[in-house]
C-alpha cells in the first residue's frame, strides 16, 4: 500500500508555519505529524501540498493510495480503520476527511468524497485546527510520543549529580546532564541523542529535547514544552514547542508559544501570554485575514520559519510573525508582522529576497546544510505569496 499524507483546507489555519512545510511535517509532541504515521503505519509516506513546496516534498504515486489528512494525529485506532479501507471508500468524522482510497487516476481532490462510500468514524484522535493549538495540545502529544518511543527500550543512565523527582525519563546515548533537577511527577522527560543539559537548570515535565539541542545553564523550564534538534535554549520556558534549528540561547521568558526552523530571538526578549484585563486571546488569521478569538486566555508568539529578532525585543500577547522578518527596537512589538519585514516600532522595510537568501545561504552552512535551488525557490514562492500582507 502507499500512503500519502495530504494538506487539507486546515493548512491555511497553520500558516505562517506551513508556508515553509506540508501540515505533516508540523513537529507537536515530540515527533513531527509524519513520524508518527509512519510509525503506526509501519511505511514511509510522501505528501500531496502546494505546487511550490513539491520540489522539497514530491508526492510518490502508486497504484493503490491511501490519503491521510495530515492535521490528524494517528493513535492505534485510528490508524487500524485506516489501514483497513477498501478501495473508493472514505473514512469521515463531522463531515472532514480523514482519510480515502484511491487509484492514482483519483488522486487529485482528496478534500472531496463525491461518488466514494463513506464511512463515519467515532474513534477519538487529536487534530489541528490552528496554530495556537500546536502548543495547547502539545501535553497530550508528547506523553504519547514519549510512549511510543520507550517501550520495550532500556534508558540510559542519570549522573548522580543530578536531582531527580520520579522515575518517568528516558535518556537516549550520548546525552550529557550533570547538576540539574528534574521532576518527572507532573510528566514525563525525554533526552534525545548527543544532547546537553547544563548545569543549574530546572525541568518540570513533561518535557522534550530532541537529538543535538542544548540547553544553557540555570536555565526555567515548564511542561508542556519540546525543543526540537539542533536548538539552543536558555532562560525561562513555559508550554513552548520549537521546531528545530532554531535558538532562544538567552535570558528572557517565552510561554505558550511555536517557534519555527532557522530562527533566532535575541538575548532578553521576552514575550507576553495573558492579557492584562484576562480577557481571551486574539491571534492574527491568515485566511480570514483579521485578528480571531481563540478560545484561551494563555497564548504567546508563533514565528515562522527564518525570522530572527534583536536583543531586548518585547512581543505583545497573541503575536503572529511571518517567515524570514527581522524585528528589533524598543517598546512592544505589533500583534502581527507580516513575512519579510525588516524594522521594528518605529515601522517596517521591504526585507528583499536577495538579502534574505544571502542570510539563510550563511545560516544554513553553519550546521553544513546547502540552502539550495529547491529551498530558495521556497522562499521566492512564499515572498509572492505574502506581498498582500506588506503595507506597512
Amino acid at each position: 500500500m502507499n500512503y500519502i499524507i495530504f494538506d487539507n483546507f486546515r493548512r491555511s489555519y497553520l500558516l505562517p508555519l506551513t508556508f515553509t512545510r506540508p501540515v505533516a511535517d508540523i513537529r507537536i509532541g515530540i515527533l513531527t505529524i509524519r513520524e508518527k504515521w509512519e510509525h503506526f503505519l509501519g511505511a514511509k509516506t510522501s505528501s500531496l501540498t502546494e505546487d511550490y513546496l513539491s520540489a522539497k516534498f514530491p508526492i510518490v504515486k502508486g497504484e493503490d493510495n491511501i490519503l491521510i489528512n495530515g492535521s490528524i494525529l494517528p493513535n492505534d485506532k485510528i490508524a487500524a480503520e485506516i489501514m483497513k479501507l477498501e478501495n473508493n471508500h472514505a473514512l469521515v468524522q463531522d463531515e472532514v476527511i480523514i482519510a480515502i482510497r484511491v487509484t492514482e487516476d483519483d488522486l487529485d481532490s482528496p478534500d472531496d468524497a463525491e461518488g466514494m462510500e463513506e464511512l463515519e468514524t467515532d474513534c477519538e484522535f487529536l487534530k489541528l485546527n490552528a496554530t495556537w493549538d500546536i502548543f495547547h495540545k502539545n501535553d497530550e502529544a508528547l506523553r504519547a510520543d514519549y510512549d511510543i518511543i520507550t517501550k520495550g527500550r532500556k534508558s540510559e543512565p542519570l549522573s548522580k549529580t543530578n536531582t531527580l523527582l520520579g522515575d518517568d525519563i528516558f535518556i537516549e546515548k550520548g546525552a550529557k546532564i550533570e547538576c540539574v533537577t528534574i521532576n518527572t511527577t507532573t510528566g514525563p522527560v525525554y533526552i534525545g541523542k548527543d544532547t546537553e543539559i547544563m548545569e543549574g537548570t530546572v525541568i518540570r515535565g513533561p518535557f522534550a529535547i530532541c537529538n543535538n539541542s542544548v540547553v544553557k545553564m540555570s536555565a526555567k523550564i515548564y511542561g508542556a514544552t519540546t525543543i526540537g534538534p539542533y536548538s539552543k535554549v536558555g532562560g525561562e520556558l513555559n508550554n513552548v514547542v520549537i521546531f528545530g534549528y532554531s535558538n532562544k540561547a538567552h535570558d528572557g521568558y517565552l510561554g505558550n508559544s511555536v517557534i519555527g526552523e532557522w530562527c533566532n530571538l535575541g538575548a532578553d526578549t521576552n514575550n507576553s501570554n495573558l492579557k492584562n484585563n484576562y480577557e481571551i486571546v486574539k491571534m492574527w488569521s491568515y485566511p480570514d485575514q483579521t485578528f480571531v478569538d481563540t478560545g484561551h486566555q494563555f497564548c504567546g508568539l508563533v514565528m515562522g520559519d527564518h525570522s530572527k529578532c534583536g536583543i531586548s525585543t518585547m512581543f505583545n500577547t497573541g503575536t503572529v510573525i511571518g517567515v524570514n522578518s527581522n524585528i528589533f527596537g524598543s517598546g512592544f512589538q505589533r500583534n502581527f508582522i507580516p513575512s519579510f519585514a525588516w524594522g521594528g516600532t518605529k515601522g517596517f522595510d521591504n526585507f528583499s529576497i536577495r538579502k534574505a537568501i544571502d542570510i539563510a545561504k550563511r545560516v544554513y552552512s553553519r550546521r553544513d546544510i546547502e540552502f539550495d535551488e529547491k529551498e530558495q525557490g521556497i522562499m521566492r514562492a512564499i515572498k509572492e505569496l505574502t506581498a498582500m500582507n506588506t503595507s506597512y
